[in-house]
């Protein structure tokens, strides 16, 4: 007997009830984003902090900051081969999340910095736009 096959009866019935878009709702919850991400608003600035385990070369990693859009692409490879696996909690694996600002941002006075796992974005208030899509160097605090 497939132990997810409950699962799966249950949700078809949530969905039946609910509707379609029930689920997407708890997306968050049940598949959370990746590479986790705390975001801090101040009056001119937003400060991101980006939690990227496993990163091995962060030129590899790519910032677009966007208006009032930040995207991020990449990769986290925890680079482990053989063993059974007990408990896996780091998310790794390619990754591509887009998240709505709070309000419009420079791209041309993004300061970004990576050490000891965490890519660090400050994110400096627009007064207008010149509506381009730049990429956003990181600085490699590691190998300094």
């Amino acid at each position: 007997m497939d132990p997810f096959q409950n699962m799966n009866d249950w949700k078809k019935n949530m969905d039946t009830f609910f509707g379609q878009n029930f689920w997407k709702e708890f997306d968050d919850v049940l598949k959370p984003p990746l590479p986790q991400i705390n975001l801090y608003k101040y009056d001119n600035e937003l400060v991101c902090y980006v939690n990227l385990p496993g990163v091995r070369n962060i030129n590899k990693v790519d910032v677009f900051v966007d208006y009032a859009t930040l995207e991020l692409r990449g990769m986290i490879d925890i680079n482990h081969s053989g063993g059974q696996v007990i408990k896996e909690e780091i998310l790794q694996g390619v990754f591509e999340r887009k998240v709505e600002l709070p309000y419009p941002v420079r791209h041309d006075k993004v300061d970004a910095s990576y050490q000891y796992g965490l890519l660090v974005l400050r994110l400096h208030r627009l007064v207008k736009s010149d509506g381009q899509k730049h990429r956003t160097e990181i600085i490699d605090l590691e190998e300094h």
